[in-house]
């Protein structure tokens, strides 16, 4: 037997242990029922997947695509220029930069989230701000509605746009550039013809990574948008932390990977046909 061999092993147990197994659980048990005092019981049924087409999950599903999607559009909007401009920076800028992009991984999610509130409510920064230069005469309504919870999302959501770009940008063939300038195009031809075609691979996987990361985020909604904020991560943590639904729970988890995974089929389907085009040109 190769050495290579044994030394996927290690890393074959972690991945059955830490991965498979849970998620076989997690199937396990969306297929069983809810007891009336909330224990499983070990029952098969398919009532668990069928109740997630209530109108009432359909819309609370419907709310948390509208909001990844948005997640989405701002996270691109806001981070291809940033990539863009870090890229054309000498290195040592770059290597400033894209630290600068990554320090608030260094700090604790939650922390973060709370330091957002601390500075949108009432008597925070904003606010008091505001209100010592006399632009308003009342505090602003700042937290617990849709665009707090926008901002929060596309705070933590952001870094996972930019460095799927750069590596674009870094990765493009500025022979390409340089044909087009001396064709005659002008920048902004040259970026939308040029540039923007051959970083598609990046835009797609910062896409799929805001996107799939917002469709399961529970708790900036939950800290910034309050009650008012449904989302589905929010759905699924109610179950297991609250409702003691486990069952239904775990069906809702399952749709919401099972979502995620067509999403993860079809970026892989768009950089086959990206590849393929360029193979042909």
């Amino acid at each position: 037997m190769s050495r290579g061999r044994w030394l996927a092993y290690p890393a074959l147990a972690w991945l059955f242990l830490f991965f498979l197994s849970p998620l076989l659980i997690v199937v396990f048990l969306s297929f069983m029922q809810r007891g009336t005092y909330g224990q499983v019981i070990y029952q098969f049924t398919t009532e668990n997947y069928l109740r997630f087409f209530e109108p009432l999950y359909l819309q609370i599903f419907g709310d948390t695509l509208v909001m990844a999607f948005f997640t989405t559009v701002v996270c691109f909007l806001l981070g291809y220029p940033i990539a863009y401009q870090i890229s054309k920076l000498t290195r040592s800028w770059q290597n400033l930069f894209l630290l600068l992009v990554m320090v608030p991984f260094w700090i604790n999610f939650l922390i973060r989230s709370y330091a957002w509130v601390i500075i949108l409510r009432s008597q925070g920064m904003v606010n008091t701000f505001l209100l010592d230069l006399g632009l308003i005469e009342q505090p602003l309504n700042l937290l617990y509605n849709f665009g707090a919870v926008s901002l929060g999302m596309v705070y933590a959501h952001l870094p996972f746009m930019i460095l799927p770009i750069y590596v674009s940008l870094e990765q493009l063939d500025r022979r390409l550039l340089e044909a087009a300038y001396d064709l005659g195009a002008t920048p902004i031809k040259t970026f939308f013809y040029v540039t923007l075609p051959q970083t598609l691979p990046g835009i797609i996987a910062g896409s799929i990574l805001v996107f799939v990361s917002s469709l399961g985020m529970f708790v900036i909604p939950d800290i910034m948008g309050g009650a008012k904020s449904a989302l589905i991560g929010n759905l699924i943590q109610n179950q297991f932390l609250s409702a003691r639904d486990w069952p239904f729970g775990s069906a809702l988890s399952m749709m919401l990977a099972f979502f995620s995974l067509i999403l993860i089929y079809l970026y892989y389907r768009a950089l086959q046909a990206q590849q393929g085009k360029e193979e042909k040109g």
